[in-house]
């Protein structure tokens, strides 16, 4: 176990699968207390008291970053166990097979995906930032897509909804300066997750696309490897940046 976060106390959404719970894994090898906070209770408890077994420190909170009392709950259960937050992790998120065209994608699928990337990350702010500020400052990273950063046909919810997340970044970052509160976005492409892996399987005419991704698809452990740096006091003068992680395909 290594100490690049010794003594933080991190509260990660999503954190039960995918690039959460590889964060999760990571942020406690580095010495990191962490509050895993998802919906599936039986995962969320295993890589908990996985950690726990290899010396680290983690609690699983059941949480919904769509629902209010859930958000303020599951961050007041946090503190109550840790003493404090420094960092706020806001890895939940999603898009939906039904996204579309503007013209063709129903209201229902547009408010549900800006339910959950923008309201979501909007609500673990406004319940989290203050946790940060009396713990002394910390580092917001919250998470967009590079849908939310260029022109992608097919996903013009999803788009909105990340494109929201990145411009919210900008403006948190200016508004909480003063509490030293950092507060970054990381912008992945593509990653190599089970729900990623399995649409790409499903839609055969992406399997070109994978070819713009310079270095290949990206895994779990990129984003969360971006994402430990930006929580270390490494990235201490580091806010209201774009910190993309997308094998270049922004580039080629």
């Amino acid at each position: 176990m290594s100490d690049r976060l010794k003594g933080k106390v991190a509260f990660i959404t999503g954190g039960t699968g995918g690039i959460g719970e590889v964060a999760c894994r990571i942020f406690a090898g580095q010495g990191a207390l962490v509050a895993i906070a998802g919906r599936r209770h039986e995962q969320g408890e295993t890589i908990a008291r996985d950690i726990r077994a290899t010396g680290g420190q983690a609690l699983f909170v059941r949480t919904d970053v769509t629902d209010e009392d859930s958000v303020a709950r599951a961050l007041e259960q946090t503190v109550a166990e840790f003493g404090r937050l420094d960092v706020l992790y806001n890895n939940a998120g999603g898009s939906s097979a039904s996204d579309g065209p503007v013209t063709e994608t129903p209201a229902s699928v547009f408010w549900d995906t800006i339910k959950l990337d923008l309201f979501g990350t909007w609500l673990c702010c406004h319940y989290g930032i203050p946790h940060l500020i009396r713990s002394g400052g910390g580092s917001v990273i919250n998470t967009a897509s590079i849908m939310g950063a260029m022109g992608v046909p097919n996903r013009d919810a999803y788009s909105a909804s990340k494109g929201g997340v990145i411009s919210i970044t900008r403006s948190m970052a200016v508004e909480y300066a003063a509490q030293n509160v950092r507060v970054n976005v990381i912008v992945p492409g593509a990653v190599a997750t089970e729900r990623v892996l399995a649409f790409f399987a499903s839609e055969p005419h992406l399997e070109a696309q994978k070819k713009a991704y310079l270095l290949g698809l990206c895994e779990p452990e990129d984003v969360a490897n971006a994402a430990l740096f930006l929580a270390s006091d490494e990235a201490r003068r580091t806010t209201g940046q774009q910190l993309f992680v997308d094998s270049g395909i922004l580039i080629s």
